[in-house]
């Protein structure tokens, strides 16, 4: 499934979409912009949470497996890491693709890529190869890249004024993947003589009645009437009130969020001796503590406000670490892993928001390369490092260890309140 996915639902259910980035309708296109047009949105919700639940079973699976499969402890959580650099490295493709040769034609290649990418993985297992697995796990990445695509497919189908609801339903489509994933991962795991060798089976099925669903898409034709300006330097970029303090929100909601979840399947059924079923049902609960508080976002920042919703997120976080640290039970990790998912939510969301107000129109795009790149590289970082951890320390060790970079982010809060009351 695609994390970034509903977050550009949220932030767009908050901020209406500029016009200059979709068509007027016409005689010749208004039915797209009427009941035609979120038909076109139901079907690209449930095509997606069909095709990207696979995601969703990779974030269960893949640690397991690297465990399995790795020379190295350490190594376990390569898989997922690689996963989230194969994100980060298909964006740019994906995007080109889809401006080459449309939507539903680039959806259909990327879903053809993750089905491949499900076959390798299957013989991986087979053969017993890391690096065949690792290379899966790459190719699935990189089909994700394309799933974080379709909230924009949405928001084409229909007029300015309902872009935001079209963009929601999207969202709540990533509920019904965090769902569906786990569920085929654990059907799967004893299917053959494989461990997990039937979840990336069923997970290719899911893919294919993704692709089937897509089939009933329309399409609609866009054309960008945007001015071209010559961007800013990056020194004025970072200059920018606010700007690191986006970029901080993001990264520290990606880093802790990643280094704890990562490391939770290993934690809980290998180190703890909780059953895969128990392990499945607190995974799903985290990705769905993470799209569910979006539903109330116009809300609470209304209520909070950008800064209040980042500190709710940090107690979240901190409530995540005590809990974790002194109940190591079933329940214990059901409800760290919800406040985590929820402490996510706040301070990425509050990050996605705040990102916009704080450069110029012309630096868009530069600004959200810096903003992406960056959480993506730490996120992989933090992913791969989990591995390391768990293998030197204990979990309990490893929660306090995310009081680190908590701290830079309060730190960050209170460097932009004192650039706030200088200027």
């Amino acid at each position: 499934m695609s994390l970034l996915n509903f977050t550009a639902a949220v932030y767009s259910s908050c901020r209406p979409v500029p016009p200059q980035t979709h068509r007027p309708p016409d005689e010749h296109n208004v039915k797209n912009f009427t009941a035609s047009g979120f038909t076109n949105v139901w079907i690209l919700t449930l095509s997606n949470a069909l095709a990207a639940s696979i995601m969703a079973l990779m974030i269960l699976v893949g640690s397991l497996v690297g465990s399995d499969l790795a020379p190295a402890a350490e190594w376990a959580t390569l898989p997922l890491a690689l996963t989230i650099c194969g994100t980060a490295i298909g964006i740019v493709p994906a995007t080109r693709v889809m401006q080459r040769i449309g939507r539903k034609a680039g959806l259909w290649a990327f879903m053809g890529l993750g089905l491949l990418a499900c076959a390798i993985a299957s013989v991986a297992l087979e053969q017993r190869s890391f690096s065949l697995f690792c290379l899966a796990a790459v190719m699935l990445g990189a089909t994700n890249s394309a799933f974080q695509q379709v909230r924009f497919a949405a928001m084409e189908s229909v007029s300015v004024e309902s872009a935001p609801d079209a963009a929601s339903v999207v969202m709540l489509g990533g509920i019904v993947a965090a769902f569906i994933g786990p569920e085929l991962a654990v059907v799967g795991a004893q299917m053959t003589a494989v461990n997990y060798q039937g979840s990336f089976w069923l997970g290719a099925l899911s893919i294919l009645c993704g692709a089937a669903l897509l089939a009933a898409f329309k399409p609609t034709e866009m054309k960008s009437t945007v001015k071209q300006v010559v961007p800013n330097s990056l020194r004025t970029i970072f200059a920018g009130r606010g700007f690191l303090l986006a970029v901080a929100a993001g990264a520290v909601s990606y880093v802790v969020m990643s280094f704890v979840m990562t490391g939770t399947p290993i934690s809980m059924h290998h180190t703890y001796g909780h059953s895969l079923v128990d392990t499945k049902w607190v995974i799903q609960s985290h990705i769905a503590a993470m799209f569910l508080p979006s539903l109330l976002a116009p809300l609470l920042f209304r209520w909070l406000g950008i800064r209040g919703l980042m500190l709710a997120g940090m107690a979240c976080y901190g409530a995540t670490i005590a809990i974790g640290y002194f109940d190591i039970s079933v329940s214990g990790f059901w409800l760290q892993l919800v406040l985590l998912g929820v402490g996510w939510n706040f301070l990425f969301v509050s990050g996605t928001a705040l990102l916009p107000t704080t450069h110029s129109e012309s630096d868009r795009f530069k600004a959200q390369a810096i903003n992406d790149s960056t959480i993506f590289s730490l996120q992989a970082l933090a992913s791969l490092s989990a591995g390391w951890a768990l293998n030197l320390i204990s979990w309990q060790q490893m929660l306090l260890l995310c009081l680190i970079p908590i701290g830079l982010m309060f730190l960050a809060l209170i460097g932009d309140a004192l650039k706030a009351a200088r200027d």
